[in-house]
């Protein structure tokens, strides 16, 4: 990753950070990993990123990561509809809280509406990527991907 690392670091610790304070369920990070390639998921939400750096924020996993998450988050289970509903606002959460982490740090960025992606989707079209895996605790992996336009 060479597009200036220190704001990569920066959006990333943010997007970690966000993850912790939004999800109330114990996790283990994996290590970052770089994508070279485009990636392929069935399930996520797509968030963009303007300003001092511009990119998107994916949060892909099984659809019943999500839900798993929404109920231990709200006490109840969620399906169709009200999945999708809450897997946008998951994703809105934790970006909007690492816009305002990085904020902290002087860079000036802003967070787009969520998109659901659902569906065997290809992600392609970007210079840099970082992916990073959160296991959290009896319910499974959802990947936090940084990819840079």
């Amino acid at each position: 990753m060479n597009q200036n690392s220190n704001s990569v670091t920066k959006l990333l610790n943010g997007a970690l950070s966000s993850i912790k304070t939004v999800v109330p369920i114990n996790y283990q990070m994996e290590k970052p990993r770089i994508l070279y390639e485009e990636f392929f998921l069935s399930f996520g939400v797509l968030v963009g990123i303007t300003g001092d750096i511009k990119g998107k924020l994916v949060f892909t996993g099984d659809p019943t990561i999500f839900e798993a998450i929404g109920e231990k988050m709200y006490g109840m289970s969620l399906e169709g509809e009200m999945l999708l509903s809450f897997s946008g606002e998951l994703g809105n959460m934790i970006a909007g809280g690492m816009s305002t982490k990085i904020a902290e740090s002087g860079m000036d960025i802003d967070i787009t509406t969520p998109t659901i992606l659902q569906g065997e989707t290809t992600l392609s079209g970007y210079k840099q990527a970082l992916a990073i895996a959160a296991n959290f605790e009896n319910i499974g992996f959802m990947n936090t991907n940084l990819l840079l336009d």
